[in-house]
């Protein structure tokens, strides 16, 4: 049997005391996540993340360095994901850009905002990702390696 995990990417933002967060619809069901989504064909981590928070949620993202990989199975689902969530901050915001289908709009919350029963969370990743954040975790960007082509959205050396 082969095991294909999802690689996803996040992206942690926070701007005056509050966290860049996605409303999305999935399964007919109103959530809250961070801006995420999978890694594309050649396409590197960095660029993935830069590329998925643009398309939730029309804010340009530059990461600055590297939270955690988290490996997460959705009980559920019986899907299993692996996350490498990134820190950074919005550098600019296109408000009129269509955002992703499904996605609802980007919203603001704080970490109490996100306790509260009433928001329904994607994932524990969610909060486990911004507690992490919040725990000073920081890892070097360049921990991460891509052999692969070139991407638009990864310039910098970095990366």
């Amino acid at each position: 049997m082969t095991w294909n995990p999802h690689v996803t990417v996040a992206a942690i933002a926070q701007q005056d005391g509050r966290f860049l967060m996605v409303e999305e619809e999935v399964r007919g069901k109103r959530v809250i996540n961070n801006p995420a989504g999978h890694l594309e064909d050649t396409e590197s981590f960095v660029g993935a993340v830069r590329r998925e928070t643009l398309e939730e949620t029309g804010w340009e993202f530059e990461p600055e360095a590297v939270i955690g990989i988290y490996l997460w199975k959705n009980p559920s689902l019986k899907t299993t994901f692996l996350r490498i969530a990134f820190c950074g901050r919005c550098t600019r915001h296109h408000p009129d850009r269509p955002l992703d289908k499904g996605i609802i709009g980007a919203r603001w919350h704080t970490r109490a905002e996100l306790a509260d029963s009433s928001l329904n969370l994607r994932s524990p990743l969610v909060t486990r990702c911004i507690d992490d954040y919040l725990a000073g975790r920081r890892f070097p960007l360049e921990m991460l390696t891509y052999l692969g082509p070139i991407d638009i959205l990864m310039s910098d050396a970095r990366a």
